[in-house]
């Protein structure tokens, strides 16, 4: 076996072991923000290990998909929820004089 075999054997299993590991710290974590930052590397390093099996297309997906979009999705679904609960607990129904809730959107 030469040294470039050796040396993409131990790529690939540091890269599994990573893997696992933000896996586990995105499920065990208890603050959200945390658990979408992970969750986004997460998705970025799986889109590298479907590139070291000669899949990019996709490689090309779940780094769109999985790193980016959602977890832009899940960062405002956060904001909101915040925002919900900020309002709440200083006592407002969260809407405005139309009461539409204060949504333009």
């Amino acid at each position: 076996m030469d040294a470039l075999t050796l040396l993409y054997w131990l790529f690939d299993g540091l890269l599994g072991g990573c893997l696992f590991w933000l896996a586990w710290q995105a499920l065990a974590t208890a603050d959200m923000f945390k658990a979408i930052v992970l969750y986004v590397s997460f998705g970025l390093l799986m889109s590298l290990a479907w590139v070291r099996l000669n899949a990019p297309d996709v490689a090309l997906a779940e780094a769109a998909i999985g790193g980016g979009l959602t977890g832009a999705l899940l960062l405002a679904a956060m904001a909101r929820i915040r925002g919900s609960r900020l309002v709440a607990s200083k006592g407002g129904s969260g809407k405005d004089s139309a009461g539409t809730g204060g949504n333009d959107d």
